[in-house]
C-alpha cells in the first residue's frame, strides 16, 4: 500500500477548501421566504432599508405620494404588473416587471396589480393596495419562493393586500367608491388586442370565454366615473431621477464602462465570444444582467442599426461596433462604442470615427438645463455638426438630406427604468436638472459610388449616458475610454488597473 504525500503548501489548500466547503453549506438561511432579493435574505446585494439595490422602501412611499398629489380626492390607480411569458410550451422567457409597477412599489413577483388610492385631500391617507399570488408550497418547489400576501404588507408596506382570486370583487369595492380612476391599458406587441395581456389573468365567470380583464371590471364598474390615463403622470414623475436612482445609473454606466475597456484588451474572432465575455464582465463586475440585447457589428454589419444577429466572423481590416450595457436593480445603462478589430485604425478609420466623436463632444456640451435646449433641438444642431464633420474628412458635396441618409436615427433618448424610458415624454421639451439622456451621433456609409470608397461598408456610432444638471452634466459611462490614442493604449497594453471580478455590493463601494 502506497500513501501519497501532498506538499505542505497543496495539503493547507485542499484543508481550506474543506473548511471553505463546509462553511458553506452549513450557512444559516434566514426564515424569510420571499419571491425576489432581501436585504434579510441576500445582504450582500441590498443594504438594510433598500427594497430594491439602492433604493429604499420610504423612497418608493414618496413616490405613491408624489403620484397621489397629482390626483384630486375619491380618485385611485390601478398599476397592472407583467405575466411570465412563455417562448412555447414550458420554455419561459426571464420575467420583466410593468416598470411603472416597479417604479411605485419595487415589487418583482408576476400576477399582481398595485391600486393606489386617495380619498382626502390629506396625503398621510394615500393608501396602498396590493392584490398578489398567495403563498402556495406545490407551486413554490417548481417556481420559486412567493412573498404573499402577508408578506407585501410587512415588507414592501402595502396598507391592504389580497390575493388575486378575490380581484374583480375588490377592485370593484375601490372603485365605487371613488369618482375618478386612473388606468392604462397595458400595450403587449405580442397581443392582438391591448387588453390581451390579461385574458387570462382573472378567471371569473363573467366573460365570454369564462375569463375577465382588469379593463373589463373597470369598464363595467365605472358607471358615471371619469377614468384618465395614468401614463402621462407617471411619465412626469420618472423623467426626473433622485440622487438614489442616479447612483444606480452610475454605478451600472461605471462597471459596464470597465467592461468595454477589458474588451478593447482583447482580440475575438467572432461576434458572439465579444457578445458572451461582455455580459459575462457586466454580471461579474456587480450588474444583474444585460440592460437590452447586445449589437455586436462588424464591418458592413453595422449598417444595420439594431444587428442582433451577433453570429459572424470579425476580420482584422474592419471595424467593430458594440452597443450592449448592463443594469442594476432595473436601471439601465446604455453605451455605444466602435474600435478596429486587430487594434490599430487605418487613418481613414480613423478620420471617420474621428469626424463622430467631434459630433458627440459638441452635443454633450449643450446637455446643460441652464442652456435651454431640447433633445430634439440638441439633434438638429447634431445634422448640423456632422454635415460640417463629414464634408472635413472628404464628403466634398454632402447635404442635408444625405447626413439623414448616413444618420438615420435620433441623437438620443431617454434612460432609466426602460432603456428607452419613458417614451411618451415630449422630446421637444428642454431638458431639465435629474434627466438621463443618451448621447448617441452615428455614421454608417452603404456601399454606393457617390460616397468615397474607402469610408464605405463602415458604421460607427458613440454613445454615452449624460445626466443632466443646471450648470454642468455627468457622464455615467465616463470609463468607456473612447479617444483614439485612449483605445489604441488600451488595445495594445491593456487597462492599467485590474477590476474585481465580483463586486458583491455595488453600491457600498
Amino acid at each position: 500500500m502506497f500513501l501519497t504525500v501532498l506538499p505542505k503548501a497543496q495539503l493547507k489548500q485542499g484543508i481550506r477548501s474543506l473548511l471553505t466547503a463546509r462553511h458553506l453549506s452549513n450557512r444559516r438561511r434566514s426564515p424569510i421566504q420571499a419571491g425576489q432579493a432581501l436585504h434579510e435574505t441576500r445582504p450582500n446585494l441590498l443594504k438594510a432599508g433598500e427594497l430594491t439595490p439602492g433604493i429604499t422602501a420610504l423612497e418608493y412611499h414618496e413616490r405613491r405620494v408624489r403620484l397621489a398629489n397629482k390626483m384630486p380626492a375619491k380618485s385611485c390607480a390601478i398599476i397592472a404588473g407583467s405575466q411570465v411569458k412563455y417562448a412555447s410550451g414550458a420554455v419561459f422567457y426571464p420575467f420583466q416587471q410593468s416598470n411603472n409597477l416597479f417604479y411605485l412599489t419595487g415589487w418583482n413577483e408576476p400576477d399582481s396589480v398595485a391600486i393606489i388610492e386617495k380619498q382626502t385631500d390629506n396625503l398621510d391617507d394615500v393608501t396602498l393596495h396590493m392584490v398578489v399570488p398567495p403563498k402556495d408550497s406545490f407551486s413554490e418547489q417548481w417556481e420559486g419562493f412567493r412573498t404573499g400576501v402577508e408578506g407585501v404588507k410587512e415588507i414592501f408596506n402595502a396598507d391592504e393586500a389580497t390575493e388575486t382570486s378575490v380581484l374583480p370583487l375588490y377592485l370593484n369595492k375601490i372603485i365605487n367608491r371613488n369618482d375618478n380612476l386612473y388606468f392604462d391599458i397595458p400595450k403587449d406587441k405580442t397581443s392582438v388586442s391591448n387588453s390581451a395581456l390579461f385574458s387570462t389573468f382573472f378567471t371569473t365567470q363573467s366573460g365570454a370565454d369564462g375569463h375577465q380583464t382588469i379593463h373589463d371590471i373597470i369598464r363595467q364598474s365605472s358607471g358615471n366615473k371619469r377614468v384618465f390615463g395614468l401614463n402621462k403622470l407617471l411619465t412626469e414623475l420618472r423623467k426626473i431621477k433622485s440622487p438614489a436612482e442616479l447612483r444606480v445609473m452610475r454605478k451600472a454606466g461605471q462597471i459596464s464602462g470597465r467592461a468595454f475597456n477589458q474588451a478593447f484588451a482583447q482580440r475575438f474572432k467572432n461576434e458572439r465570444t465579444l457578445q458572451a465575455f461582455l455580459e459575462y464582465k457586466f454580471i461579474s463586475g456587480g450588474c444583474d444582467k444585460s440592460a437590452y440585447l447586445p449589437v455586436v457589428a462588424t464591418g458592413s454589419n453595422a449598417l444595420c442599426i439594431h444587428y442582433t444577429r451577433n453570429d459572424d466572423v470579425m476580420y482584422n481590416d474592419e471595424l467593430v461596433l458594440v452597443d450592449a450595457a448592463g443594469s442594476i436593480g432595473g436601471y439601465c445603462s446604455d453605451i455605444s462604442r466602435t474600435w478596429p478589430v486587430c487594434g490599430k485604425f487605418t487613418q481613414a478609420q480613423k478620420d471617420l470615427y474621428e469626424a463622430v466623436l467631434n459630433v458627440q463632444r459638441k452635443c454633450i456640451e449643450l446637455c446643460k438645463a441652464s442652456e435651454g435646449f431640447s433633445i430634439h433641438e440638441i439633434h438638429e444642431k447634431s445634422l448640423d455638426f456632422m454635415k460640417m464633420e463629414l464634408r472635413n474628412v472628404g464628403f466634398s458635396a454632402i447635404q442635408k438630406w444625405d447626413v439623414n441618409k448616413l444618420y438615420p436615427h435620433y441623437i438620443g433618448h431617454h434612460l432609466g427604468l426602460d432603456v428607452h424610458d419613458v417614451p411618451s415624454a415630449s422630446r421637444s421639451e428642454s431638458i431639465q436638472d435629474g434627466m438621463v439622456i443618451t448621447i448617441e451621433p452615428g455614421i454608417y456609409v452603404p456601399d454606393e459610388p457617390n460616397y468615397p470608397s474607402y469610408f464605405r461598408n463602415v458604421g460607427i456610432r458613440i454613445e454615452d449616458d449624460i445626466a443632466v444638471g443646471q450648470d454642468t452634466y455627468t457622464n455615467l459611462t465616463a470609463e468607456a475610454v473612447k479617444e483614439i490614442a485612449d483605445l489604441e493604449n488600451v488595445m495594445e497594453y491593456g487597462v492599467s488597473t485590474k477590476v474585481p471580478e465580483d463586486v458583491p455590493n455595488p453600491l457600498q463601494d
